[in-house]
């Protein structure tokens, strides 16, 4: 009669399975024992050496450096040039700044001073002879001649700013120059309500032709002149 065995009591059966078990194992445990470290906890140092003894006094040494001098540049002998006997000698004299007995003495009245004149400035309406424009010459009321030729210029050379228009601006530039003694234009000075209207207003007065200069007691004098100039856009 033959015997058979239980299966389940089998005990072959999980062998493999065991073996692979203990042997991960014993490979964990291994690494484990061979990575393992371990620190010292408490940490000591002597600090006696660090401490200086206060009934020790040191000194300290001074050391002395020695330095060389700069080596001093050669002198180099002037060299004296001898003249033959028959080269012109040029003699420099030097006169004396100082009075002898034989220097006539200057007294303050017998100096002229010579005083330049001013430059007078007379009032356009306080002159005895208004400048002349060009085509005046032979009007009774040079004045309102003068006025009437200064806004005909005014009017031919005028060009509105073409940057002002874009802009919208407009107003009254106040304008005066001076009109010097011989005939020809000097300062410009205006004021307006923007620089492109100041511009246009020196522009317009810088081609102001020269003319007869104004003169009080016969004399040439300068003479400021004063008019506005208006821009408005249509």
């Amino acid at each position: 009669m033959e015997l058979k065995k239980n299966p389940e009591k089998d005990l072959n059966r999980k062998s493999n399975l065991y073996f692979v078990v203990g042997l991960l194992l014993v490979l964990t445990l291994s690494f484990v024992a061979l990575e393992w470290k371990s620190y010292d906890v408490n940490y000591e140092f002597d600090i006696s050496l660090n401490q200086t003894d206060e009934n020790i006094d040191e000194e300290v040494p001074i050391f002395e450096l020695e330095t060389t001098p700069p080596a001093s540049k050669p002198i180099i002998p002037t060299e004296i040039e001898i003249a033959e006997d028959e080269d012109p000698i040029i003699e420099t004299t030097i006169d004396a700044t100082e009075t002898t007995q034989e220097t006539e003495i200057l007294e303050a009245a017998d100096i002229e001073v010579m005083e330049e004149p001013d430059e007078v400035e007379v009032n356009w309406i306080t002159i005895e002879e208004v400048p002349i424009f060009p085509g005046c010459e032979k009007e009774k009321d040079k004045r309102a001649c003068f006025n009437e030729m200064m806004q005909k210029h005014i009017q031919k050379n005028f060009r509105y700013p073409e940057m002002a228009q874009e802009l919208g601006l407009e107003g009254r530039v106040n304008t005066q120059f001076i009109i010097n003694k011989d005939g020809s234009i000097g300062t410009i000075r205006k004021r307006g309500p923007h620089e492109l209207l100041e511009k246009e207003a020196e522009r317009i007065l810088s081609k102001l032709p020269k003319m007869t200069p104004g003169k009080q007691r016969g004399t040439a004098v300068k003479v400021p002149f004063s008019i506005p100039i208006t821009f408005k856009l249509q």
